[in-house]
């Protein structure tokens, strides 16, 4: 059995994340206090009680999810004696990448928890609301060549361009508010679904160049070490271990696309993936491994009692 430990991306988020593993373990309390005392916030009072739209914010729920997501991690460790080392590698979706970067030992919790909310803050600023946005296709025909054709029909509105690659079914494009708009036009006529998200910027696409910019000088301060597991990235679906080229391809992320399908593929064929196992808030990308491996088990990691069954399994 060859295992990966997965980590979430925006949108796993809800109000009450991470409660109950702080109620059973010393060790996630801790992670928690780290997060709030690097950011100077109480974070974790926010993630346990809300208000939703606060939590909802970017700025906010990316420090918060990787928080879960490395609390799950230092449980594992602390009281199972599962350690990240008994994976043959990790990966995250979007700012998932960041809690994996975290987990493997490449970057330090408190340095990640600073660069997430710079992160979001910078996403924020690098595009006015309501001037982005960004659209679900969805349904049996949505695959990337249908959302490469929809985003080129869109483009002639302004920039548009494939986001997020995240499994047969389930693609996100990216842009101008005119030009997502008529690429969702032009998606319909070619027989998928799509839906509008419910988010504060266009993500993944070329007006996040501002907030690649910013990325680049806080990330050329920021101490990486190589990863205690290789780090499958999200921008080549292949795996890195070097610190610069680490560095160099989170700063890609912000505009480049999420290839969460070519990774997962790479990692079931390629890496030998059996086992995929998601530390963090909910069960999103377990039910997309569900999609694009239909071989390999899918385990989400969100309760006390998870953790014990999987740390059992072993």
């Amino acid at each position: 059995m060859t295992l990966a430990f997965i980590f979430p991306g925006q949108g796993s988020q809800a109000v009450g994340m991470g409660a109950d593993l702080a109620e059973a373990f010393s060790s996630a309390r801790e992670v928690f206090q780290e997060v709030d005392d690097a950011l100077k916030q109480k974070l974790f009072k926010l993630m346990r009680e809300g208000p939703e739209d606060q939590l909802t914010l970017t700025e906010n729920a990316q420090p918060a999810l990787m928080a879960v997501s490395v609390a799950v991690m230092r449980a594992l460790k602390t009281e199972f004696g599962v350690s990240v080392e008994s994976a043959a590698f990790v990966a995250g979706h979007s700012l998932g990448e960041y809690s994996a970067l975290a987990a493997a030992g490449a970057l330090e919790l408190g340095e990640t928890a600073r660069l997430l909310k710079l992160r979001g803050q910078a996403m924020q600023r690098a595009v006015p609301v309501g001037a982005g946005a960004m659209a679900s296709l969805i349904g049996p025909k949505s695959d990337v060549a249908l959302a490469e054709a929809a985003a080129q029909a869109g483009s002639a509105k302004g920039i548009c361009v494939v986001a997020n690659d995240n499994n047969q079914g389930n693609v996100v494009i990216s842009g101008d508010k005119a030009a997502v708009d008529a690429a969702i036009e032009a998606a319909k006529g070619m027989g998928a679904r799509a839906i509008l998200l419910n988010v504060s910027a266009p993500f993944h696409c070329p007006l996040m160049q501002p907030a690649a910019e910013e990325m680049a000088a806080a990330l050329a301060e920021a101490k990486i070490l190589a990863p205690r597991a290789p780090v499958v990235a999200n921008v080549t679906a292949r795996p890195a271990h070097d610190p610069d080229e680490l560095r160099r391809l989170l700063v890609e992320q912000v505009t480049g696309r999420v290839r969460w399908r070519e990774s997962v593929e790479w990692l079931a064929t390629t890496g030998g993936v059996t086992r995929f196992v998601e530390a963090g808030a909910g069960k999103a990308l377990t039910g997309m491994i569900k999609r694009i491996a239909p071989d390999a088990e899918g385990l989400a990691l969100n309760t006390p009692a998870d953790l014990e069954a999987f740390a059992k399994s072993l």
